[in-house]
């Protein structure tokens, strides 16, 4: 079974596409949830309608804490073999499980690639993409990771901790996850400070890590710098 957690604030434009690319898997083995943070929107009025109509959905909701808090929610009640990530304004194509599946084998998560505005994004490095969804894991590589809350980019550093780890990881030339560019998300806007902490949080890492862990944080921080650029 393949434990999906979608983090939901204020996403009621986008939430009802996002389910029905869960629900319309040709994988049917999977636990989806819902976890809202505090939307001030109908978002949790749509997934509670979403979820009395299917039984694999379950919705949480909780005051508005961050997608952090609410993707640590969403791993506490995963009772899946696998998970996997996916935000609440993006979908992914009816094959996804699928693909992922037939690739994990020997491995503790599969990385692919994504769309965005009918771009094909296929990743070349399991360290070029920092995001946590586009990847299905083994619940068990992931049991003692979780996201660090109370701040913005908090999925690099995860990221980081998951390759910081050791996990194995297989990459497939599939872009089936699709990227909506939100105005409204966290990260369509600029912040100086949040950028200026999630690098020094990065840099701390390096205190004691191996070569290749020192590697690993190098590659990540100059990536990020020409992303801060260009945004």
């Amino acid at each position: 079974m393949i434990s999906f957690i979608i983090p939901i604030y204020n996403a009621e434009k986008y939430l009802s596409a996002c389910i029905t690319s869960l629900v319309c898997q040709t994988e049917k083995d999977l636990q989806i949830i819902l976890v809202d943070d505090g939307s001030t929107d109908r978002s949790l009025a749509i997934a509670q309608e979403w979820a009395a109509k299917d039984a694999r959905l379950e919705v949480y909701h909780q005051p508005n804490a961050g997608q952090s808090a609410a993707r640590n929610r969403g791993l506490k009640h995963a009772k899946g073999e696998y998970v996997a990530f996916v935000d609440a304004d993006d979908a992914i194509s009816q094959d996804w499980c699928e693909k992922h599946i037939a690739a994990i084998k020997g491995v503790d998560y599969v990385q692919s690639g994504y769309t965005r505005n009918g771009v094909q994004k296929t990743p070349s490095s399991v360290h070029q993409f920092t995001s946590p969804c586009m990847r299905l894991y083994r619940r068990e590589a992931i049991a003692q990771l979780r996201f660090p809350e109370g701040m913005i980019y908090e999925d690099v550093l995860w990221s980081v901790d998951l390759w910081l780890s050791g996990a194995t990881c297989r990459i497939i030339r599939y872009d089936g996850y699709h990227y909506t560019a939100n105005p409204e998300s966290t990260t369509a806007h600029s912040h100086p400070e949040a950028q200026k902490r999630v690098l020094q949080a990065l840099r701390a890492k390096r205190k004691g890590a191996s070569m290749r862990g020192k590697f690993i944080i190098a590659y990540t921080i100059c990536r990020l710098k020409l992303h801060f650029i260009r945004s």
